[in-house]
C-alpha cells in the first residue's frame, strides 16, 4: 500500500500556461487520456514517485562547487566505487569506475556522478529543443532568488534579458541558463507576496528551505508517441496538455523567436513533482540518434518503487529495455533502462523501508 503524504503545493511552468488562452492541438489519435485529477497515486502499481535526478559530469569537484554554492543542498554523501561487480551489471560495462556525490534537496536527491571514462571528453551544450532529457528545475522564492544564486554561482544564462522572465505578469518568472559543463536547467521564482494566499506557498520556506527540485523535462520528436509510452509504463494518466506560440515572453525564455511547441504533463506526486514533455515544432525537435548509455554524459532520472522485482517483470512484459536485471548497491536495489525515445531513466527501492532516503521522507 503507498503512503500518501500532502504536501505544501509548488509549481513550475504547467502551472502558469493554466493561466493562458492556449492554441488548439490539432486532433489526434492516442492511447492515453488527459485526467485534470490525475497522479502517480492513482496507478495501481508500486510507483512511489521521482527518488533523485542524476547528472553524469565530466569534473566532479567543479560541479559539485558550482551546485552546492547555488543551492546550499546538504552532502549527504561522497565516495568512489571500483572493482565492484554489482556496479558493473547495473552499468552494463566492465571495471566500472565512478566517483558519486548525493545532495539532499528539500523534495529529492540530487546525485552527481563522475565515471572515469567521461573525464576526457568535450564539453557539450544541450539545445533548448533536444531532443532528451534537457533540464530539471531549481526553483526558489523571489525573496530568495533562485536566478540570483546560480548567477552568483557562475551559471551561463541562456534566457534574454538581464533578470528571469516575467513570463505573464502573475508573479512567477522563469530563466534557462548552463551549468560549466553545459548542461541546461531552469530556474523559477514565485513571487508569494504577490500571490497572496497562494496555495502553493510551502510552509517549510520558514525552516529555512528557500530552494527546492520540481521536474523531470523530456523533449521529443513525437510527443503523443512518448506521452503514451509513459502513461503505459507508469499506468496512469497525464492530467494537462499544452500548445504554445505567438508569445514573446515564452521566447524571451527559450531564446528562441516565434517558439512553438507542445506539452503534456504527469503529476509524479501529490501536487510538488513533475514529469513534463516537450515537442518543440520551431525550432523543430529532430529523433533521438539511438540510445544513451547509462554512463553518458547529462541527465537521467530515477523513478522509487515499493517492489523492484515486480516492477522489472511488469515493464518487461511491456517492452522496457533494461541494462541488466535489478540489482542490490549499497542501500538500495537498482536497475537502469532506456525509454523509446533512449533517454536513460532507473528504478530504485531502498534496502530499509524507514530509509530517511525514501520518497515518503525525502518530500518535506
Amino acid at each position: 500500500m503507498k503512503t500518501v503524504i500532502h504536501r505544501p503545493i509548488i509549481s513550475t511552468l504547467h502551472y502558469a500556461l493554466g493561466l493562458i488562452v492556449l492554441v488548439s492541438m490539432p486532433q489526434v489519435t492516442k492511447a492515453y487520456e488527459i485526467d485534470p485529477d490525475a497522479t502517480i497515486f492513482d496507478s495501481p502499481t508500486t510507483l512511489l514517485g521521482v527518488n533523485h535526478i542524476g547528472l553524469s559530469v565530466r569534473d566532479l569537484d567543479a560541479a559539485l562547487e558550482f551546485y552546492q554554492t547555488a543551492t546550499g543542498f546538504e552532502l549527504l554523501r561522497r565516495e568512489t566505487v571500483r572493482n565492484n561487480g554489482a556496479a558493473n551489471t547495473l552499468f552494463g560495462r566492465d571495471d566500472i569506475e565512478y566517483e558519486i556525490a548525493v545532495l539532499e534537496a528539500p523534495n529529492m536527491l540530487f546525485e552527481l556522478i563522475e565515471f572515469s571514462h567521461n573525464r576526457d571528453l568535450p564539453p557539450r551544450k544541450m539545445p533548448v529543443e533536444g531532443p532528451g532529457m534537457t533540464h530539471t528545475c531549481f526553483q526558489s522564492p523571489a525573496s530568495a532568488s533562485g536566478y540570483k544564486k546560480f548567477q552568483q554561482a557562475g551559471v551561463e544564462m541562456l534566457s534574454r534579458g538581464d533578470g528571469p522572465v516575467d513570463l505573464l505578469g502573475q508573479g512567477v518568472t522563469y530563466a534557462y541558463g548552463y551549468d560549466p559543463e553545459g548542461n541546461m536547467l531552469e530556474l523559477e521564482q514565485l513571487d508569494f507576496e504577490f500571490l497572496g494566499g497562494d496555495r502553493r506557498s510551502p510552509e517549510w520556506i520558514e525552516a529555512g528551505f528557500d530552494m527546492w527540485m520540481t521536474q523531470v523535462a523530456l523533449v521529443t520528436h513525437d510527443i503523443e508517441r512518448l506521452t503514451d509510452y509513459y502513461a503505459r509504463i507508469m499506468a496512469f494518466s497525464p492530467y494537462r496538455e499544452a500548445a504554445i506560440e505567438n508569445r514573446p515572453t515564452f521566447d524571451a525564455v527559450a531564446d528562441v523567436d516565434q517558439l512553438s511547441l507542445k506539452a503534456t504533463w504527469f503529476r509524479m506526486n501529490a501536487r510538488s513533482k513533475t514529469m513534463e514533455f516537450w515537442q518543440y515544432r520551431n525550432p523543430e525537435t529532430a529523433p533521438a540518434q539511438g540510445k544513451r548509455e547509462a554512463t553518458e554524459l547529462g541527465y537521467s532520472f530515477s523513478i522509487e518503487v515499493g517492489d523492484i522485482q515486480a516492477e522489472y517483470r511488469r515493464m518487461v512484459e511491456l517492452g522496457v529495455d533494461f541494462v541488466s536485471a535489478p540489482v542490490r548497491l549499497g542501500d538500495f536495489w537498482q536497475v537502469y533502462a532506456n525509454d523509446i525515445d533512449g533517454n536513460v531513466f532507473s528504478l530504485r527501492q531502498v534496502v530499509n523501508p524507514d530509509s530517511p532516503y525514501s520518497v515518503p521522507r525525502l518530500e518535506l
